[in-house]
Parts: structure tokens; sequence; C-alpha cells
């Protein structure tokens, strides 16, 4: 295999294994935000969950192209089976604010790094997609303050369930900084500490909500 194809190989793995996670969490976003605590949150879960789904079938259809399929895509009927067990393992609101806050945020350094350093067609493919997953973290971000700051267990619940999916994340994040191939088809730098940058994202939202918890 050579140079080009690996670098080829690592994309398509990476790009179908966040692909897997956002198919998954628009899967659980429906599931499950239909009991969201409010109107206004199941509303939103369902909406975010249409757009989880889109850009899941966008990456899918990148890895398409990258494997040279022609014509009209395939339709897709499940992950590829590369999404983090916390994300499949979803079953409550908890659950689902803490994947969907710590998965979307590791997706989006990883983004963030290949929009700075990467090819303008690569840019070209994701920068819509970063633009609308800002909106779903913030969200995830919001409901996890109210979570943090909530009453008897809710906050050791939640901060157990963070916990698990941002170390599944965190584990991935430093598979990811090490793919050589990527690195040398330039799609982000030697030392992108990518397990740097999501720890400090969690320790600001902890920093965040003793800030509130003492207003």
């Amino acid at each position: 295999m050579s140079v080009m194809e690996q670098g080829t190989h690592s994309l398509i793995e990476l790009l179908e294994t966040i692909a897997d996670n956002k198919y998954v969490l628009g899967d659980r976003l429906v599931e499950v935000g239909v009991s969201g605590p409010n109107l206004e949150a199941t509303l939103s879960a369902i909406a975010m969950a249409q757009g989880e789904l889109g850009h899941a079938r966008l990456l899918y259809n990148w890895c398409f192209d990258l494997k040279g399929v022609k014509g009209k895509k395939p339709d897709i009927q499940a992950q590829t089976g590369k999404a983090f067990q916390t994300a499949v393992n979803v079953q409550n609101w908890i659950s689902l604010i803490a994947s969907l806050y710590a998965i979307n945020a590791a997706i989006d350094i990883v983004f963030q790094t290949v929009l700075k350093t990467s090819h303008s067609k690569v840019a070209s493919r994701i920068q819509k997609l970063v633009r609308e997953q800002h909106d779903h973290i913030i969200y995830a971000e919001n409901w996890a303050k109210q979570l943090l700051l909530d009453q008897g267990a809710v906050p050791y619940r939640f901060q157990e369930a963070l916990r698990e999916a941002a170390e599944e994340a965190k584990a991935w994040l430093a598979k990811v900084e090490k793919s050589e191939e990527l690195k040398k088809e330039g799609y982000f730098p030697e030392t992108p500490s990518f397990p740097e940058k999501f720890e400090k994202r969690l320790q600001q939202l902890n920093a965040e909500q003793l800030v509130q918890a003492n207003e």
C-alpha cells in the first residue's frame, strides 16, 4: 500500500468513526430526546437529531467518494461498528447529554484543527458541518451545566456519565493524534495535542459550573 493509499485509508477510518458516532447520536436523540425534561428540550433534541443524521450522511458519502464509489450513494442502514460504546449505551437524558457533549467536543477539536491546516477541498466539505455542530455543543453544554447544578443524585449521575463518555473520547483523540499517515497528508500538525485540548474544555465546563453555583 502506497503512502497516499495509507493516508486515504486513515482518513476514511477517521471519517467513518465520526459518522458512526453522529449516526448513533442522531438515533438516540430521537429515542431518548422525545422524553426530555420539558417540551423545549424535546423539540430541540428532535431538531438536532436531524442535524446529526445529516452530518453522518455527509461524512458517509465522503467516504464513498474516497473509496471510488460512483453514481448514487448507498442508503445508510446502520453504523459501521466504530461508534463509541458510551453513545451506543445511551438510555436516558443524563447519559444522552453527557455523550452529546463529550463526543461532539472531541470531534470539534479534530475538525477545527483540520480547518486550520488542511486542504481547501477538505475545508469545503466540513465548514458547514462545523458551524452547525457548534450549536449542538452549546445546547449540550447548557444542559450539562443545569444537570451539574441540579438537586439530589442528578449531579453525581451526570458527572459519572460524563467521565465515562470523556474517557472514551479522550482515548480516541490520543489514537487519532498518533496517526502518522494523517500527519503526512497534512490534515493536522505533528503535535496537535488533542487530548490536552479536550481536557481543557472539560475543565472549563466544571469551572463555569462552580461560578454559577456560587452566584
